[in-house]
């Protein structure tokens, strides 16, 4: 079993990182800090370097620049944590890598948005909370 900490570029991801070091260490498991790029980000990364180089990215190395991410985000919340890099939309990557590594917790953070930002713009955090298996801890980072 393992304790998954679902984190994005924000401010949050630190707060994210250190319940799911807490967790881990309460129940003596490995903490694994994901990271999920998007489609769109791929594309926006593939057109950069065409125009740039010429030729396009490999899948595999957007997936390590994902894993790039967490790494330094486990590195600024001074932890000790596996980093792992997905490609996709981050609602069903974060929730299908927890179902696939059998993870006893997810620990996500949502933003305050309004009900109307939720509707339109959607919520990763609340779409992982209303369809992931695994339990979900929340946090209310500000």
């Amino acid at each position: 079993m393992t304790v998954v900490a679902a984190i994005d570029r924000s401010d949050r991801a630190g707060a994210i990182i250190t319940e799911a070091h807490q967790l881990g260490e309460a129940f003596g498991e490995p903490v694994e800090v994901v990271h999920v790029l998007t489609r769109d980000e791929f594309v926006s990364l593939e057109r950069t370097n065409v125009s740039e180089t010429g030729e396009t990215v490999p899948v595999g190395d957007v997936v390590e620049i994902a894993e790039e991410i967490a790494a330094e985000a486990i590195e600024d919340a001074g932890v000790e944590a596996t980093p792992v890099g997905l490609l996709g939309d981050p609602a069903d990557e974060v929730a299908s890598y927890a179902d696939e590594e059998g993870a006893s917790y997810l620990v996500v953070a949502g933003r305050n948005r309004s009900p109307v930002g939720k509707a339109l713009f959607g919520s990763v955090a609340q779409s992982i909370m209303l369809d992931a298996s695994t339990p979900v801890v929340s946090l209310r980072a500000e």
